[in-house]
């Protein structure tokens, strides 16, 4: 059944067409609204100071030629739209969601930031910093999100990296915003992908919202990723107690790596049960342990993230959590062919959700390779014992990502857990 379903959707999704230099691709299921996302390669990894990518973030649906912030706000609520924007370490997202019919109106919203933005003055200072410094502050106080951008940082140094947010000491200025956005804004960094419309259809209204703009030419560069590790601790008290363990990778991500993923979580199939994760009945009260899989363009992330109430839970809870990663190298028989269907399930169901479709396509759109999700089954079902022991054995032979966030003397040195 599930061969069927994502033979289904591989027929209805359209293949990627490049439209001018932009990269279009849509998929109609029937739904009675619509979502349109512009793809910019703005990510933090880009980005040539720290923090103007997360301040361009800010920027989006301001002022721009054809109607100030006040107005893209009065209109698309006229048309009963949502707008937000989002950032990776890669892209730069703006998304529009709609009822179907009003497709023209919001393509032309959202290209108008991409080619007649105004980056006036007081917007930056009375709307956008303000923005930036409470993400900012929120996400340093988030023990999980400031633990993985410590990990990025170690992981990676520059490049991936980069920090999603802007630190307090980073004095982005209004010309480094406008520099990054022209280099940024060039057709051969725009992908737009849709949702409840047609792929012709969106094709002719990117070709038109887009002609004649002034979008140059010029890619974005950045660094072919390399994988470093490293070890760092952060006192903290304002939250629950924090380990990542980690490893990476550079190159394209290795479908055994969702099958790890897959057999490590402690998540059960039916509610009220322990599941048979070598995790879950292990761990104490208290713990959790959370897979966390970052596929890039160039490089994957995968690790453990360990949290709890008690740095002595938690550093009993890494123990577990790093002898069952060890341990997996050995996975074979039903315990394998559990993970590889855990795992081609989170892949396919993914897919139900907009951010699902989104974060499939992100890596694969401007890469020409094959964004339907009967490849992205096939991959995982070609992955066998043999070659899911030598990837496991590979990623955790490099040198660990460790980061510990809370009463650092309590919690666990990289030593003390067999790295």
């Amino acid at each position: 059944m599930l061969a069927r379903r994502a033979s289904t959707f591989a027929r209805s999704f359209a293949t990627v067409v490049d439209n001018a230099g932009v990269k279009v691709a849509a998929i109609d299921n029937g739904q009675p609204t619509t979502a349109v996302t512009f793809l910019v390669k703005a990510g933090s990894r880009y980005e040539p100071k720290p923090g103007v990518a997360h301040t361009l973030k800010n920027f989006a649906f301001k002022s721009t030629a054809k109607r100030s912030a006040l107005g893209t706000v009065r209109e698309s609520e006229l048309y009963g739209g949502v707008l937000s924007a989002s950032l990776s370490r890669e892209y730069l997202a703006l998304t529009s969601e709609f009822l179907r019919g009003d497709e023209s109106f919001f393509v032309d919203l959202m290209s108008s930031f991409l080619t007649s933005s105004k980056f006036q003055r007081h917007e930056f200072q009375e709307y956008v910093l303000p923005v930036v410094e409470a993400e900012s502050t929120a996400a340093s106080q988030n023990p999980a999100t400031h633990a993985l951008e410590l990990a990025h940082s170690l992981a990676f140094r520059s490049g991936l990296g980069s920090s999603l947010f802007a630190s307090p000491h980073s004095h982005v200025s209004l010309d480094d915003v406008k520099e990054f956005a022209a280099r940024a804004f060039s057709k051969g960094n725009i992908a737009v992908l849709g949702t409840g419309i047609d792929s012709a259809a969106l094709t002719q209204l990117v070709e038109k919202a887009l002609a004649g703009a002034s979008v140059g030419n010029v890619a974005v560069e950045s660094k072919p990723s390399t994988y470093f590790g490293g070890e760092t601790r952060l006192e903290s008290h304002g939250g629950p107690e924090t380990v990542f363990i980690g490893f990476g990778a550079a190159g394209p991500a290795d479908p055994a790596l969702a099958i790890l993923s897959a057999h490590l979580s402690p998540q059960p199939s039916v509610k009220w049960s322990q599941g048979l994760s070598p995790i879950s009945a292990a761990i104490p009260r208290g713990t959790s342990v959370q897979p966390i899989l970052i596929p890039y363009s160039d490089a994957t992330l995968f690790g453990l993230l360990v949290q709890g109430s008690s740095p002595e839970g938690v550093k009993e809870a890494a123990k577990v959590a790093t002898n069952a990663l060890k341990e997996s190298t050995g996975l074979n028989g039903d315990a394998l062919k559990t993970a590889v269907a855990k795992a081609k399930f989170a892949a396919a169901s993914s897919l139900d959700g907009r951010d699902g479709i989104l974060g499939a396509l992100s890596t694969k759109v401007f890469a020409n390779s094959d964004a339907s999700i009967e490849a992205t089954l096939a991959s995982i079902d070609k992955v066998d014992a043999a070659a899911f022991s030598k990837s496991v054995a590979a990623i955790t032979k490099s040198k660990p990502t460790f980061v510990a966030i809370g009463s650092v003397q309590a919690l666990p040195f990289t030593d003390e857990l067999g790295l």
